[in-house]
């Protein structure tokens, strides 16, 4: 197989021929068609996620067809289109997996992090971690969805049922989820970095009631916020814009620092929250929701020896949607 390997944090990927991985017993081995390049694989490489698996495949938005299966899997599988997530394996035995918050597992792995992912023509990946897609479907399309759309869904559910909905930083996932917010009936307000007219023009194209600058507030207060960007600043910024009883949601795995701010801001029962990862019941709600939606993601195409570049757009915010590889 051909895959873009990263050797050492802050280098750039290397184009390497490998052998096919093989399916373990739980996995299947996948020839991949499509895979997203995501914020999160920008964190992997530049080492702001401390100890990745080096040397290490990144990619973890996975769109591919199942050409072999591992011990356990049925046969049946083979020829299945299927997705695979950032979240690839948990234990099943601690308390977080007994409690059905296996997104919180003690002993995770994480595809293209903690282990090989889709920057290649092929990846193997646990069966149970590997969602059936619609064989018709564009797989360049579909593969968005996998982290950007998934962690939209549980970063939106979060922010509860408010109407009016704030998105700070208008990319991969806060495009996919201003179009579930607008089929739900909701108001969304796109927040964009100071002066990026092509995401706020973007955002109203979507059906945003309003897009400015992070440095600007909105017309209104909002009901809730949730922050894809991984800027601390933001926080203090968007506890200001939510009414009280707000609540900020911070979507990203990586954040920079929170900054020191008044307990003002928090006070009249705002809150803020995280999000971790995903559950394979996020799957189950979230695709059958986007495809009653009728979302559509927007997509920049890169060959898969492209790899650097993508993430190099993504660094510089160059990219309207999501990044994505093909082999």
């Amino acid at each position: 197989m051909k895959a873009m390997v990263l050797e050492a944090v802050g280098s750039p990927l290397r184009p390497v021929d490998r052998p096919d991985p093989v399916a373990l017993s739980g996995q299947l081995m996948l020839r991949v068609e499509a895979c997203a390049v995501c914020r999160t694989d920008l964190h992997v490489c530049d080492g702001d996620l401390s100890e990745p698996k080096l040397p290490l495949i990144p990619g973890h938005e996975i769109v591919g067809v199942v050409e072999a299966v591992g011990e356990g899997v049925p046969t049946s599988r083979v020829g299945q289109r299927v997705g695979v997530p950032w979240l690839g394996h948990t234990c099943g035995c601690c308390s977080f997996c007994r409690s059905k918050e296996e997104n919180l597992c003690d002993q995770p792995q994480f595809t293209g992090y903690t282990r090989d992912g889709g920057f290649a023509t092929h990846v193997a990946a646990d069966a149970d971690y590997a969602f059936v897609l619609d064989q018709q479907a564009d797989p360049v399309a579909l593969a968005p969805l996998l982290c950007a759309g998934l962690i939209g869904w549980r970063s939106l559910k979060k922010a509860g049922d408010g109407s009016r909905i704030g998105l700070y930083g208008f990319g991969a996932a806060a495009h996919i989820i201003a179009q579930v917010c607008r089929w739900q009936g909701r108001e969304i307000y796109a927040f964009s970095r100071p002066g990026d007219t092509a995401a706020q023009l973007f955002a109203l194209d979507l059906g945003a009631a309003w897009a400015g600058g992070s440095d600007e507030s909105p017309p209104v207060l909002l009901d809730a916020a949730i922050i894809f960007a991984p800027v601390g600043e933001l926080v203090p910024a968007a506890l200001r814009a939510v009414r009280k009883g707000g609540r900020v949601v911070c979507g990203g795995i990586h954040m920079s620092d929170l900054p020191a701010m008044p307990y003002a801001l928090i006070w009249g029962e705002r809150s803020i929250v995280s999000v971790a990862n995903l559950t394979r019941a996020d799957a189950e709600e979230f695709f059958p929701v986007a495809h009653k939606a009728g979302v559509r993601t927007h997509t920049t195409v890169y060959p898969l020896v492209d790899a650097n570049r993508a993430l190099e757009d993504i660094r510089l915010g160059r990219v309207t949607g999501a990044a994505v590889l093909t082999p």
